[in-house]
């Protein structure tokens, strides 16, 4: 009688959460009804699988939530902060071209833009290619692309003096929109294959 009433109220329970918590994935729901049942998790994924076929439950993953080819990916919402990376650095190598030192009143756009590029977006694209999910919160994301980029500026920097090209602002420029560019590219690859299911 016992074993039977915990079933009951397993299945209650299950059929609430999904009602209430909307979880995304059968691990998700396994996790969720674990805190209040703590039991082994194949009894739950069975007594899942039982109000499914009862058809008490209809649950399923969503996979069509992230697009399966690249090129799809790069359309959708997904991938706003690759496109907003690669704006804000095309941006910032024109206006650093165009506007010239003693443009008094616009070239405090210059100083800010340049500063985002050369302190922020190559930390923050490499950080990204480094960590494509959320595995760092905003605060440590934010404070190791700021101290990637101070170390990545310098090593730029330092190829390019012995280059023919030397450290002037046009090779530094192109160098850090190149690098920024890789480095996002790179981070967006990997992203949509994290977030893709294996075949």
């Amino acid at each position: 009688m016992n074993q039977k009433n915990r079933k009951t109220n397993l299945t209650d329970h299950i059929i609430q959460t999904v009602k209430t918590k909307h979880p995304k994935t059968i691990t998700q729901l396994v996790e969720l009804v674990y805190e209040k049942h703590p039991l082994p998790p194949q009894e739950i994924v069975a007594s899942v699988l039982a109000l499914q076929k009862q058809g008490k439950l209809n649950f399923k993953e969503d996979t069509t939530l992230t697009p399966s080819t690249l090129r799809s990916y790069l359309s959708s919402p997904h991938s706003y902060w690759y496109w907003l990376t690669l704006i804000l650095a095309i941006a910032t190598t024109t206006i650093v071209f165009t506007i010239p030192e003693n443009a008094i009143h616009i070239v405090y756009t210059r100083y800010i833009l340049g500063s985002v590029f050369t302190l922020f977006l190559p930390g923050y694209t490499f950080i990204k290619a480094l960590f494509p999910e959320k595995e760092l919160d905003n605060i440590e994301r934010v404070a190791l692309s700021i101290g990637m980029s101070l170390a990545l500026v310098p090593i730029t920097g330092l190829i390019l003096n012995y280059t023919p090209w030397g450290i002037r602002t046009t090779p530094i420029t192109i160098s850090l929109l190149a690098l920024t560019t890789i480095f996002a590219t790179a981070a967006v690859i990997r992203e949509h294959q994290t977030k893709t299911p294996n075949e």
